[in-house]
């Protein structure tokens, strides 16, 4: 009987985990996995190093930054992507969408969770415009359930400005800024964040760079632009 009940733990927990998605077993960054890849090295942050100090010029460092999917400070001993030719590089020429995808009937904004990046297209199909992102995460203990970004095809239906925040988290009175908020589905929003980790960190909103949310809403975003939220990778 001992043996059949721990053949039966051993089960259950083989099948948890199976079941349980990559993100959640692992904190490894996005560019841990990527300066693996050829064109990329593997960069290792010393004690004391800041994205300033590692990267003094501008146009490098929000290259470096964006490519590693993150607008947080460094912590010593992580890894980073740093791309081989970075002296002639510009940040479309890093752009994880296709270039051209059109026509379209309307503009469009492709989000992929296994990216960690949105990409804008115009009613041409033209790709105009891409950052990272950080969506709704697998696992979140204050609701004790799934928090991934509800996947499919949806509109934008409502913008907000700068002191947009959220009317649901911290739970249980809300009050989460939510900069540049644009709602897609239900209390699903694009929005600014000061919190772009490098992997799936949210409650179910789509975390942007300050600047990308600030130029969606102003210079892009319409009612009705479509959004699609791409599948998760299991």
């Amino acid at each position: 009987m001992k043996k059949l009940i721990a053949l039966g733990i051993f089960v259950a927990v083989a099948l948890i985990l199976a079941i349980i998605p990559r993100e959640s077993l692992s904190a490894g960054a996005y560019g841990q996995v990527l300066c693996q890849q050829p064109g990329y090295t593997c960069f290792k942050v010393p004690q004391g190093e800041t994205w300033n100090t590692l990267f003094p010029n501008d146009a490098q460092r929000d290259i470096v930054m964006r490519i590693n999917r993150v607008n947080i400070n460094l912590r010593p001993g992580s890894v980073i992507a740093i791309p081989d030719n970075l002296d002639n590089l510009n940040i479309m020429h890093h752009a994880p969408f296709e270039k051209q995808i059109g026509p379209l009937d309307k503009k469009t904004i492709i989000v992929d969770p296994t990216k960690l990046a949105w990409g804008a297209y115009d009613e041409s199909g033209e790709l105009v415009n891409w950052g990272p992102a950080a969506l709704g995460k697998s696992w979140c203990p204050d609701i004790q359930s799934s928090c991934r970004t509800k996947v499919g095809e949806f509109s934008v239906y409502r913008k907000g400005g700068e002191g947009c925040v959220s009317s649901k988290f911290p739970i249980p009175d809300g009050g989460a800024p939510m900069p540049f908020c644009m709602f897609f589905h239900g209390g699903y929003a694009l929005h600014a964040s000061t919190d772009v980790p490098g992997q799936n960190a949210s409650h179910g909103c789509v975390r942007m760079y300050y600047e990308d949310a600030k130029w969606l809403n102003s210079e892009f975003v319409e009612k009705g632009t479509r959004v699609i939220i791409k599948p998760y990778s299991t």
